[in-house]
């Protein structure tokens, strides 16, 4: 593959953008959310099977990991990892703050966030509005009624929450400052390496890409290609790419702009039956009643 080429590539950031194009496959699964108050004796040692969030709605927290300590304020969120010895006190006379549990994956990758450098204490300034919608949401919750909140409703608030995280991440507005330099090149190692074939996907859905092309281009046998594009992503590459040309095709649509014939030809396939075929397959109506 010729210099240029490579460069011609580089067009789309990966942190946030891997996790848009396959937000169908994304799955979040709550486990257990409560409010607490602390007074200044408080100390805890703790580390948690699943992602956790800390919502500081009053005082502040101290939160100590591998020697390295960190102050959480009020409208600050603090984003622990899976399996993260942390210890939390108080510096005040008062703390009080709103935990989450949970889990955030796509298709079989049930821990996709791992993938990122996000664990740390997430500044409240760059999520105000986002937050202050998941803290209205958990306390109409607990009111008790139909009416006052819904579980549902609380998910779709920590999904926001999570997303803007992710955007800021991408934008190298926030980085997590509860991992050492090794453990933060370990973490985004998988997508790094996949990052090449992410942007030669992506300039190349004008025709038909075998996985032996990106498996060269990551610098990896077939064999070792496919089991690491699943374990980082959860799906194969062959549905990563048809994930792809879906996305694509539904933007073509929207534009209003192409014939079916046009974006079929954009996209490879070799005649527009194949192509709404493959179409109707993903959003269950043919591209030609696509609304």
């Amino acid at each position: 593959m010729e210099k240029d080429e490579v460069n011609l590539m580089h067009t789309r950031p990966v942190n946030r953008s891997i996790i848009d194009e396959l937000s169908e496959h994304v799955t979040l699964r709550m486990s257990s959310y409560l409010e607490q108050a602390h007074d200044g004796k408080w100390i805890e040692h703790k580390s948690h099977s699943d992602y956790d969030l800390w919502f500081i709605t009053a005082g502040s927290i101290k939160i100590t990991i591998d020697g390295m300590e960190h102050i959480a304020v009020p409208g600050d969120v603090v984003f622990f990892y899976p399996n993260m010895p942390y210890t939390a006190c108080a510096t005040g006379e008062l703390c009080q703050f709103i935990y989450i549990h949970f889990d955030f994956g796509i298709a079989e990758q049930r821990r996709i966030l791992e993938q990122f450098q996000l664990p740390g204490i997430v500044p409240g300034d760059l999520i105000c509005e986002e937050t202050a919608l998941f803290i209205s949401s958990y306390r109409r919750l607990k009111l008790g009624s139909v009416a006052s909140g819904s579980r549902l409703y609380l998910k779709a608030t920590l999904l926001l929450v999570i997303s803007k995280i992710l955007e800021f991440h991408g934008q190298e507005r926030y980085n997590g400052k509860f991992l050492k330099d090794d453990q933060r090149n370990k973490t985004e190692g998988n997508l790094e390496v996949l990052q090449g074939v992410f942007q030669y996907v992506d300039a190349n859905l004008h025709r038909p890409i075998r996985v032996h092309e990106l498996a060269a281009l990551a610098g990896v046998s077939e064999k070792y290609f496919i089991s690491l594009f699943k374990k980082t992503l959860g799906i194969t590459p062959g549905q990563y790419m048809n994930q792809i040309k879906m996305n694509r095709a539904r933007d073509y649509l929207y534009e209003k702009k192409y014939t079916i014939q046009q974006i079929a030809g954009f996209l490879g396939y070799p005649d527009p039956f194949t192509f709404s075929k493959a179409f109707k397959k993903v959003y269950h109506v043919p591209p030609s009643k696509f609304e």
